[in-house]
């Protein structure tokens, strides 16, 4: 199982990384150098709505300064429009500018040009759905370790994870 459970990790870890280049090479077949990878993949995360930059952190699971950074990149490169809250002065809201929109829609024939392309491939919707449902299983795991904390279970010598049960 431990030689199971790495290799999982290992594969998680790969894939994210090979599916930042898709988008890169992407961007770059658009002529697009003034946004990177990881930005368009938060533009496509805020999507057609207004978030603060800490929903953002909370949705897409990246780490604050990494956010704040890439989105006053953004801002800065006019793929974003940014407000103070009226109710927190603390608390910026943003949203997609003209600009960024553009680039929503564009993200969105990618991903179809992708699901044509797999309808070609061994991979079919079934497939998919397995694997979507076994990440969803994995990632529900690691919340509960971090929910509910790590113990050692003194009959085996293992830490793990306090279920919900």
């Amino acid at each position: 199982m431990i030689q199971s459970y790495h290799e999982a990790i290992s594969l998680i870890e790969r894939l994210h990384r090979h599916f930042l280049e898709v988008v890169k090479v992407e961007l770059e077949q658009l002529g697009m150098a003034d946004i990177n990878n990881v930005q368009t993949l938060i533009l496509y995360n805020i999507g057609k709505e207004e978030l603060t930059v800490g929903e953002l952190t909370n949705r897409g699971y990246y780490l604050g300064s990494n956010v704040s950074y890439n989105v006053k990149k953004m801002v800065e490169h006019g793929y974003l429009e940014h407000e103070r809250s009226a109710h927190d002065r603390r608390s910026i809201r943003v949203s997609l500018s003209a600009k960024g929109l553009e680039l929503y829609d564009k993200m969105n024939v990618m991903f179809e040009r992708h699901v044509a392309a797999l309808a070609e491939s061994p991979i079919d919707e079934e497939t998919l759905r397995g694997t979507t449902q076994s990440l969803k299983e994995l990632e529900r795991f690691w919340t509960n370790l971090l929910t509910f904390g790590i113990r050692e279970r003194a009959d085996i010598g293992v830490r793990v994870g306090v279920s919900a049960a």
